[in-house]
């Protein structure tokens, strides 16, 4: 049958799951029975990036995702962060 050893026929017998989805940051790299998650290293308050992983940091770096709320910062800087205000009407010549 061939199932003594860690090699091919061993490979029918696994079926536990290590890993799930991270609450943090969204991939399958949270181990169960640890409770840390390998990527990004929830629960721990610090994000996990390392200098040995310049590549991984530039992946995971701001910039790389939508920026919902960054993206409109130097608009709003630029106009004194002002609330409230209806655009004045332009003069048509």
């Amino acid at each position: 049958m061939g199932k003594k050893g860690k090699g091919t026929g061993s490979f029918g017998k696994r079926r536990n799951k290590t890993h799930t989805t991270c609450r943090r940051c969204g991939r399958k790299s949270y181990h169960i029975q640890k409770s840390t998650c390998s990527a990004c290293g929830f629960p721990a308050p610090r994000k996990r990036t390392y200098q040995w992983g310049q590549k991984a940091i530039r992946r995971k770096t701001t910039g790389t995702g939508r920026m919902r709320y960054l993206k409109d910062l130097p608009r709003r800087f630029k106009n004194g962060f002002q609330e409230g205000t209806e655009a004045r009407k332009q003069n048509t010549a």
